[in-house]
Formats: C-alpha cells, sequence, structure tokens
C-alpha cells in the first residue's frame, strides 16, 4: 500500500518531513537539521508515500555493526495501516547490504502505542534512561532488535 524510497536530496520531502516533525514531536527537527543529516554518510532517511503524499519517514545512524533509529513517524491520518513496519522491513534490507545487525531506538515510557508495535516487531526492552527526555519530563525505554 506504501511505496517506501530512500531520500537522496533535500527537496519536497525535508519540507514535509519537517511539517511532520512539528506536528509530531515536542522537539521538532528544523529543516536545516534534517538536511545536514542527509549529508552525511552514515545516515540515511526513507520516507513512505501513499500516492504523492509523504505519510511517514524513519531516520538511521549506523556505525560498524549497529544503527540508532533516531525518528519514525507516521502521519495521524495513516496510522495503524503498515507504514512503520514497511518502512522497518526496508530499512533491514538497507542495513543487511551495509553490514548492520542490530537496531537500537529509545521511545519515551508514556508511549505505549510505539512500546507495543516495537515490541510485536521483536525489539526488546534492554533498560531505562532517567528523564532522558524533556518537555515534559520522562525516563526513556531502551530498546533493541537484532537483524537476521
Amino acid at each position: 500500500m506504501f511505496r517506501i524510497e530512500k531520500i537522496e536530496a533535500a527537496g519536497k520531502a525535508i519540507l514535509e518531513i519537517a511539517g511532520l516533525e512539528r506536528d509530531i514531536f515536542p522537539d521538532p527537527w528544523s529543516e536545516n537539521s534534517l538536511k545536514g543529516t542527509l549529508k552525511q554518510p552514515q545516515a540515511v532517511i526513507f520516507g513512505a508515500w501513499a500516492d504523492d503524499r509523504l505519510a511517514g519517514y524513519v531516520i538511521l545512524y549506523y556505525a560498524a555493526d549497529e544503527g540508532e533509529i533516531a525518528r519514525i513517524a507516521v502521519r495521524a491520518s495513516f496510522r495503524r495501516r503498515g507504514a512503520a513496519r514497511e518502512m522497518l522491513l526496508k530499512l533491514e534490507d538497507f542495513c543487511r547490504e551495509a553490514g548492520v545487525n542490530r537496531f537500537l531506538l529509545d521511545v519515551r515510557e508514556s508511549n505505549g502505542p510505539a512500546i507495543a508495535f516495537y515490541e510485536g516487531y521483536g525489539f526488546k526492552k534492554d533498560g531505562i534512561r532517567k528523564k532522558f527526555y524533556v518537555n515534559p519530563t520522562e525516563d526513556a525505554i531502551l530498546m533493541s532488535y537484532k537483524i537476521v
């Protein structure tokens, strides 16, 4: 249902991601931060499109055999339709080719739907980072996933 593509250059997609950042996160990344991410050789952004509309995106930083999912977001009107799962599957393919065999991420402890999604995908809870988030102050749940 979704077309998952690697975002190669700054343009309309980055503007749309910046808009989603503002809509979804209390600490949104700026357009310039997103453009800077695209320039980093050890970073990748994939977008999920439904027709010509950006439904979601995932940002990964990777080094050696690990990758940190820095952001994953889906537009509210597209949630629970498989966009996040499809993006992670595409990201796994990319990581296998890049020699990355494990995803790491952190999630707000109050974000029950995200935690349930990650656990359903196969992520395991590894620990807690106390008072990691601000606005509001909150602990982070650390999670990881072994790419097979």
